[in-house]
Formats: structure tokens, sequence, C-alpha cells
């Protein structure tokens, strides 16, 4: 989430629907799901083909699957039944009973008591509402009746376990949350006569003037509870907000309204909030202090952070109202993270500031400022104390001078911009158009830092740059400043035009050797690749070249975009990976030197990458023909060359254990003989 960045994607075949949440097996780190009611699906992260998965066809239709750690997961079927996922898979037809009949499962819950899972399921059934407590391991179930209320029904349930005891909250359709306690009862036989379950007024959305309807509700702690709804204040359209409620002094802690809009649900997990807003998900930290009258009340102040809630830090959503609303008038657009607070100063581009001034309101005061005014504030922005906070507060600078470049085309602070990559500890998702604007400027420098620097970089812009550096001349690049260390310690710097020369020596093999090898007979002009081979592009090119092998990528989300690379620019940049495969191999640790040099494992990835996007081309066209070749005889000697090695690896193990067990003192000599 904090990179933006998508790790994985699974995708259904055409007219298969998913049929109930995906969770994750703590235990085994797979995930789970089900598609069209009762067809089960376990794949783990690196599984690319989710068809290829496996597969358990179920006996009967799946409500959920509850993820529990130690235990595995445990799984709730519509008609009532539990099973423990490793009882599904001994016997995915096994019969599940039904528990329930004519009733319609409207929510569930997993939690752990102790060693013993316990799922809790809620049914309705003709306005009536039913509770069950079931102990799968134990095959004990207690079914329950809620009391009913006048003129309202359930909404949304939650529920936690504390002493043995279940503590339900209803959300009530008249505005009002009702606690409902249940013993978890010992005795393993199923109760036949259902126990009426009285419920007590918990919490009434009683606020002056304006209604409160909650759609979701998530327990914080023992004292507070998180409702997300929409609020109707009288002669206003009904808007939808969060809100923070203290469950023992009846009070409403804190809220936040949503313009943008939410899905109406609201998860909580290790102090942050999830939920929708408008087309992003909204991650929102909170902390719940001790529960007090004069925090409930609002009396309790933070003297250091004045402006931020004691409960919640709302900048996220504030700075995504402004982000929405700066890009709706063509102005600066901030990046959704917390913002930081500053001291107040006099500025030339404001009259009247207040005594703090946030990040998104000092650059929108520097919107219309001169160029000089907008680097020095920006400057002097960043040259302050580090906080928990700066890193954002560098992108929303990046941002703002990328959104200066894209309305203004003469304006391009490069030196800026390269210094603060160079010196900050960025990301692209918290200035994702800096490199866009360094792609429309080509400036190769700042996008060579930019790939080696950047962890989360998409893949669209990784294959963006590709394009841009092999389509690049070398008279063009020889003009502009590049950062040569990943390249110069393993290539002449020698220049003719072909490229830079350098001798290879393949690793053990002769051309000899490797002609009679290979039974594909190649001209004579293609043996010379072999005795002396000529790097392809020049230092500068190579430079860059090595930027993208650098780079992080998903082979998934890469592969289509890298089919869409001319052929011409594929031939040679497969000559260079050919080239710095040759290289690696020539060594006896297959190591590189230099700073930032690429590994054989990039090296390689990057070679199967391209071949699969354009094998098909490769194959057809003449001016590939010799590179494939060679490629394909030097891979093959690499293959006898480490056949070999295998031959005699138990004889060189054997003389290290003998090499271990000589006595230092001892002169001896001794002769093996290697059969």
């Amino acid at each position: 989430i904090s990179d933006q960045k998508p790790l994985g994607c699974w995708s259904l075949k055409h007219g298969q629907i998913l049929t109930c949440p995906v969770v994750c097996n703590f235990e085994t780190h797979e995930y789970i799901a089900v598609h069209d009611d009762k067809v089960l699906r376990i794949w783990k992260n690196e599984d690319i083909n989710l068809d290829k998965a496996f597969k358990a066809t179920l006996s009967a239709d799946v409500y959920r699957i509850h993820s529990l750690p130690e235990v595995g997961p445990v799984v709730l079927f519509r008609g009532g039944g539990v099973r423990t996922l490793d009882a599904l898979l001994e016997a995915p037809q096994q019969e599940i009973e039904n528990v329930i009949s004519d009733e319609v499962i409207r929510w569930s819950g997993a939690f752990m008591e102790g060693q013993q899972p316990v799922l809790i399921f809620a049914t309705e059934k003709d306005g009536d509402f039913f509770v069950y407590v079931q102990k799968p391991k134990l095959s004990s179930l207690h079914k329950y009746k809620l009391e009913q209320q006048e003129s309202s029904k359930p909404l949304c349930f939650t529920a936690h376990i504390t002493n043995q005891t279940v503590t339900l909250l209803c959300l009530y359709s008249n505005d009002s949350v009702y606690q409902v306690l249940i013993p978890l009862q010992q005795d393993t036989e199923e109760e036949e006569e259902k126990e009426i379950l009285s419920k007590s007024l918990l919490l009434n959305f009683s606020v002056p003037g304006t209604v409160l309807k909650g759609t979701s509700l998530v327990v914080l702690d023992k004292d507070h509870v998180a409702v997300l709804g929409s609020l109707a204040v009288a002669g206003k359209e009904p808007r939808e907000c969060l809100s923070i409620w203290n469950t023992k002094f009846q009070t409403l802690q804190t809220s936040k309204e949503l313009p943008l809009g939410t899905s109406g649900q609201l998860w909580c997990y290790e102090e942050k909030f999830f939920l929708i807003h408008g087309k992003v998900l909204t991650v929102i930290m909170y902390k719940c202090e001790t529960s007090s009258l004069a925090a409930a009340v609002g009396k309790l102040k933070d003297s250091q952070n004045p402006d931020v809630s004691l409960f919640v830090n709302w900048n996220t959503l504030e700075d995504e109202e402004l982000l929405v609303s700066f890009q709706s008038q063509g102005s600066v657009a901030l990046k959704a993270e917390s913002k930081m607070n500053l001291r107040s100063r006099r500025s030339t581009v404001a009259k009247v500031q207040p005594e703090t001034l946030s990040v998104g309101q000092l650059l929108v005061n520097l919107k219309d400022a001169s160029n000089y005014v907008l680097e020095a504030e920006l400057k002097q922005l960043m040259s302050k104390a580090p906080t928990p906070d700066l890193q954002a507060t560098i992108g929303c600078v990046v941002t703002a001078l990328t959104d200066r470049c894209k309305r203004n085309p003469k304006y391009y602070p490069q030196n800026f911009l390269l210094e603060i990559v160079e010196t900050r500890d960025l990301s692209y998702s918290l200035c994702p158009d800096l490199m866009a604007v360094a792609l429309e400027k080509k400036d190769m420098h700042l996008l060579q830092v930019c790939l080696e620097r950047f962890p989360d970089i998409p893949e669209e812009i990784t294959y963006a740059c590709l394009k841009a550096f092999l389509s690049i001349s070398e008279a063009h690049l020889q003009n502009i400043d590049v950062d040569l260390d990943s390249v110069i310690c393993y290539a002449d710097v020698e220049f003719n035009n072909k490229g830079v020369k350098t001798e290879i020596v393949e690793n053990g093999f002769s051309s000899e050797m490797d002609q009679d090898m290979c039974d594909t007979k190649i001209p004579e002009e293609a043996q010379s690749w072999s005795d002396v081979e000529s790097c392809p592009v020049g230092l500068q090119k190579a430079a860059l070249l090595n930027a993208v092998l650098h780079s992080a990528y998903t082979e998934t989300f890469l592969l289509p975009h890298l089919k869409n690379l001319p052929a011409q620019q594929a031939i040679l940049f497969l000559r260079y990976l050919y080239y710095l495969y040759v290289k690696c191999s020539e060594r006896v640790n297959t190591t590189l030197p230099g700073t930032r040099s690429p590994t054989i494992n990039q090296i390689m990835d990057w070679m199967c990458l391209l071949l699969d996007a354009h094998f098909t081309v490769m194959v057809m066209l003449p001016e590939a023909k010799e590179l494939l070749s060679n490629l394909h005889k030097f891979v093959r000697a690499q293959v006898r060359f480490y056949s070999e090695l295998n031959k005699i690896e138990g004889s060189l193990r054997e003389l290290q254990r003998l090499n271990h067990l000589r006595e230092s003192q001892t002169y001896s000599i001794e002769v093996l003989e290697i059969i």
C-alpha cells in the first residue's frame, strides 16, 4: 500500500465468479478462494496461473472462509455447517449438515478462545435474528434468538471475546448500538431449545441537529467504537463520515466527513483504519488513549500537536481532498500522505498567514510565485529538522516542481530535482509525475538515478525508460552527463564505429571447442563474435541500460509492455545482454566489477523475458539469426562445462574432507586418482 505497486494479480476464467472474500492461510502462506460457491482454489504467491492452482469441488455452498493463526482456516457453509480447511481437504465431497433452516446468514466472525477456535454467525428469518456460537473442534453448537426491537432491525454486527464471554455489538436502524453478552458454555452437546438473548443499549448517536445513519461498525478497544455512515444535517444533503465514539461516557470523540464517498465498509487492523474513499484505498492511523472524562469531553490537550486529533490523524483524508480539488482547478497536485505543520514565517507570496501552515497550504500559496521564490521556499522547507513526515513533505515538494514543469514547458529545474533524488530517500509513489516529466524532457541522468533508487517504479514506466534509452543516439549521449560507475570497470574505453572493444575469454572454452560442440554451421563473420566481442552500445547507453536491469519488476506486468518494443531495439538490447552474460561467465565468481553493476541473475532474467516477448519475431528476422546462434552455442558450452564439473564434484568433496583430517604437523605426499 505504501509503495502503490501491485505485487501479484490472478484472474479467473471468463464466466467464473468469486463468491466470498479471499483469505491468507497464516500457517502455509497460501491464498484461499472460492468461486462459483463450491469450487475451492489454493495457491501461493509465486503461482502465476490461477487455473493451474489446486482445485477442490465441495458438496455444499460456502458462505465465508475465516483465517485464524495457529489453527488454520475455518470454512462456514451457507447451511451453517462448519469445517476446518484440513478436514475439508481430506474429503472434499463429504456431506455438510444443514444447521439452519430457511435462514440467511447476515454476518460471521471467527475468534480464538485459548487454543480453541470459536465461530459466531448471525442469521435472519422472517424479521427474526438468531445467533449461533460454534466450536468446530469440540462439535459444540449453541443457538440463540435476539430480543426483538420495535420498529428497527440490526444493520451490522461485530464481536469480541473476553473472559469466556462473547460481547456482540449490534448497530440498529434506530441509530443506536446495542450490546449482547453470550457466555461460552463448556458442554459439547447441541442445544435444541433457543435461548432468547436480552440486549442493553450501549450507545445512541444523538448529536443535536444531526442524524447519523451507520452502515459499518468496528470495535477499537473496550471503551471505543468506530462507525462509518452518513450524517444528515437539517437543510443539507447527507454526507458520509467516519466517527469514533466513547462508549463509556457516551460521547462523540471525533469525526471526519468523507466527501468523496465510500463503499460502506470499514476495517481496522493494528491501529489503522482501512476504507474505500472515492477511488482509492485509504489508510488512517489511530491510537486510543486510556479512556478518561477529560479526553471524552475534549478537555485533554496535546501541546506539541495542537492541530492533530487526540485519537485519529485525519491528515491523509485532508490531503486526498486537496488532491482532488487541486487537480480539478489545474493547481498543485499533492500526494495523499500525512502533512507536516510548519511554523509561520513572513513570505513574499502571502500577505497574511496563520501561525501554522500545512505543506498543502504553503504550496497553494506558492502556486503563482516566481520560479526563484518557489525554489527558495522549497529549499527552506526541506532544510527543516527531520520529522516523521519529512519524506512525505519532500514528495510534495517534488510534486509541486513537476506540476509547474507541466504548466510551464520552459521551466525545468534539472539540478534541483537531481539533488533531491540523490540526497533524499524518495520513492515513485511519493512523486509519481517526476519520471514522466523526465521522460518528456529526455533527462537521461535523472531517469538513471530514479531507476537505481526508487523501489516501486511501475512496469509501464520501466519499459518507457528502456525504450527511450535504446532509441536515443550515441552521438547525443556523448553530450549528456551519465553516471558510468556501473560499466567503466569492465568495458574498455576505446571507441570505434561498433562500440566498445573488449576481448572475451570464455569460461574454459576456446572458439574451436565451441564450434565442435555445436552442430549448427555459421558464417565466418559470426565466428569472430566468439573470438573478439564488441560491446554493441557505448558507455553512456550501457550505463543507462544497467539502471533498467536494476529496477524491480513483476514479470506478469512487464511482459505485455515488453512485447511492444520495436524489433530492432529488442535485438540491440539482447546483444547487450549477451555481451554482459559472456563478461560474467569469464569471471570465476560470475560477478562484474564496479558499483551497481548488473548481476548474473538480473542478466539471465532479462534475457529470458526478452526472448519470451520477441522469440517469434527474432526467429523470423535474418539479422537476429547470428545472435541467436551464438547465444545457443555459448549456453550449450556452459552446460557442458558445468556438467563436467558435476562429474568430479564427489572427488573434490573427498579431497576437501581429507584436507580437514590431515594433521598440520605431518609432512606427506598423497596421490589421488580421479577416475
